[in-house]
């Protein structure tokens, strides 16, 4: 199997390293703060059980866990690798200059992917030699639950690079989706400001409740959602399908569109949001929600593995 770098081993990169691992990679994983990646590989063994109970772990958790080997230096993390996932910090600097030093130092064969939320590869790749070989490979968190990841190339991205970023990211189980051209925010993020702008601004109008809002997309659109895309579902909502959809609709989205103005997420706002949400979920219990919706997912994840697409 081909060897797998992971740079940075924050909560993303050890995520990452579930993914390949359990999926027969060899990970090498590393971080410049040394007491993050000794932490990496104990959190990775307390989830490795939890997977396996739920069904998606098809190997022993000691067998997945021996694949991942911590190490001391970033060229120890690129050496020999096929594909190197990056997952530093959120800021173009840092990046810029993990990526030329990962130019330099990687096999010349080697994919340089990227795990940023929203800065296109153009933006820390173009002075590169190697800049052929490098795209924003984008998980959604956590990507061992969340399998969809955005493969999102510059212009000088090779497609041979895409194609074999697409087809690692098979192997290891994951959904990829490629973006055709750089937008910001790539694709994902795009559709959840448009979902979530909209939440702000019904709640900002008085039309409804932080917590019915929650209610709303968890109990009805987030139903079908998990397991079909909006054009699917729209499709199916009309007997005559997505044409007759837009036919017998297409004038209610033209009068809600001209009423979706940008939502300013000014500070009273992001208060008032914040206030009820505390109120449902004091502070105290936060990491305690955040572990449930891991198991949530997990449950999720592993009754779609029983259901035919």
């Amino acid at each position: 199997m081909d060897r797998i770098g992971i740079v940075g081993a924050g909560f993303i990169g050890r995520a990452w390293a579930i993914v390949f691992a359990r999926a027969g990679f060899p990970v090498a994983i590393w971080d410049k703060d040394p007491a993050a990646t000794a932490a990496a590989r104990g959190y990775i063994a307390e989830r490795l059980p939890e997977l396996r109970d739920a069904g998606l772990l098809a190997d022993a958790p000691e067998a997945v866990l021996a694949r991942i080997t911590p190490v001391d230096t970033l060229a120890q993390a690129l050496e020999g690798a096929a594909h190197v996932q990056e997952n530093g910090p959120e800021r173009l600097d840092a990046k810029t200059a993990l990526f030329a030093e990962m130019d330099e130092i990687a096999p010349k064969s080697a994919v340089l992917a990227s795990s940023t939320s929203g800065i296109p590869a153009s933006a820390f790749t173009e002075p590169l030699r190697g800049r052929a070989r490098c795209l924003v490979a984008h998980p959604v968190n956590p990507p061992y639950l969340v399998p969809v990841v955005e493969l999102c190339p510059a212009s000088w991205t090779s497609a041979e690079t895409v194609a074999r970023t697409r087809a690692l990211m098979q192997r290891a189980g994951q959904v990829p989706a490629t973006v055709k051209r750089e937008v910001a925010g790539f694709v994902l993020n795009r559709l959840q400001v448009a979902l979530v702008s909209e939440a702000f601004r019904l709640v900002a109008d008085g039309v409804i409740t932080v917590e019915d809002v929650d209610a709303t997309v968890k109990h009805g659109l987030g139903l079908r959602w998990s397991f079909m895309g909006p054009f699917e579902t729209i499709d199916l909502n009309a007997p005559g399908g997505l044409s007759d959809y837009c036919d017998r609709y297409g004038g209610l989205y033209a009068e809600v569109q001209r009423e979706m103005t940008p939502c300013d997420l000014t500070p009273e706002l992001v208060d008032d949001v914040d206030r009820a949400r505390r109120d449902i979920l004091p502070m105290e219990d936060h990491a305690a929600r955040l572990e449930w919706r891991d198991r949530r997912l997990m449950a999720l994840l592993a009754h779609k593995a029983t259901q035919p697409d």
